[in-house]
């Protein structure tokens, strides 16, 4: 999952070398993906209306329930 996401987000910036993302256990089948992209790149992440973050998190959901697990992202700017 995390490679999944690290691979999508870094297409989309102009930076990828500032993209971050660390991945955290909340539960036995929960997982907390926080993504730290640069400022200018923000808005590239979440799309209008914020759809290129749903369709992300749309698609994390998918990976992650292959794995009978449940996946949160969470978009941070630096």
């Amino acid at each position: 999952m995390h490679d999944f996401v690290d691979y999508v987000v870094r297409k989309l910036v102009d930076k990828p070398d500032s993209v971050q993302l660390t991945e955290e256990e909340k539960e036995a089948n929960k997982v907390v993906f926080e993504l730290k992209v640069d400022q200018e790149d923000v808005g590239k992440v979440i799309g209008r209306k914020g759809r290129t973050a749903n369709a992300i998190r749309t698609l994390l959901s998918a990976v992650a329930a292959r794995e009978g697990k449940r996946a949160i992202l969470e978009i941070v700017d630096k």
